[in-house]
């Protein structure tokens, strides 16, 4: 196959490719349209959760993902994989668990490993191997991570005390409410620091996975961007409440919202 074929779509240049492509697709559309409520659900908290906006880039980077792979996957065949078929199946157990608990997040899952389950079933384990990482990317479709809140309030908690004592606030905890004479805090879910965490568990596998080959400083560079979101979070609320403590808490909150979500998460 020449240099030329290798730059052009997977598809245009092999007939089997066309072919089970085309399957794919139909595929995929008859799952999105049997699931149509659970896909539906899934985009509507992409669009308006402020928590998962970043899943609306998850599809397009998954694209660029396979599209950088282009080259390799001209030299494979695909060739349905029969075994593929029981993660399908899986997907639809998992589905089932869901709507009969009255569980979204596990409906989610179960569609998106049927999704999957249909890549492996039709392109075969040898092709699958090839995408392994855009293929397993897909989880990040799913909106998840909201079991972390109260763990996050309470590392935020623990961070941003000492740091206001450091200060010389004179500031007292009780649970998540924070006081300082001028007036008291809550360091309630939306302050958690989880959209940060999980956003960046999100793109932080990305850039693991694209930029180091070595799996030691994969999982250091996942490390710090668990890590550095949670410390940034208790920097921010110390900050602010420092702030409520200079001037006042309406002046602080605002200052908080527009400069400190923007600069800490940048």
């Amino acid at each position: 196959m020449n240099s030329v074929a290798l730059d052009q779509p997977v598809a245009a240049t092999d007939p089997a490719w066309r072919r089970t492509l085309l399957a794919l697709s139909g595929i995929w559309a008859a799952l999105l349209a049997i699931f149509h409520r659970d896909a539906a659900d899934m985009a509507d908290i992409w669009w308006n959760s402020t928590t998962y906006g970043h899943c609306l880039f998850v599809a397009p980077i998954i694209g660029w993902l396979v599209w950088q792979r282009r080259r390799e996957l001209a030299q494979l065949t695909p060739q349905a994989w029969w075994p593929g078929l029981a993660i399908v199946a899986g997907g639809g157990a998992l589905w089932l668990v869901g709507e009969a608990a009255a569980v979204a997040l596990f409906r989610h899952v179960g569609l998106v490993a049927m999704l999957q389950g249909a890549v492996v079933a039709l392109l075969g384990a040898r092709v699958a191997r090839g995408i392994a990482f855009p293929l397993a990317y897909m989880v990040f479709l799913v909106p998840f991570g909201d079991f972390l809140e109260p763990w996050l309030q309470a590392a935020t908690v623990s961070l941003t005390m000492p740091l206001l004592h450091l200060l010389g606030v004179p500031a007292a905890v009780d649970g998540v409410l924070i006081t300082i004479p001028n007036g008291y805090f809550e360091v309630a879910e939306a302050c958690s620091g989880s959209k940060f965490v999980i956003a960046m568990v999100a793109y932080g596998t990305l850039v693991a996975n694209v930029c180091y080959v070595a799996w030691r400083r994969r999982i250091a560079f996942m490390a710090l961007a668990l890590v550095v979101p949670v410390l940034a979070n208790g920097v921010r609320a110390a900050g602010t409440i420092y702030a409520a403590h200079l001037t006042s808490v309406e002046a602080a909150t605002g200052f908080d919202h527009i400069v400190y979500g923007w600069v800490f998460f940048a």
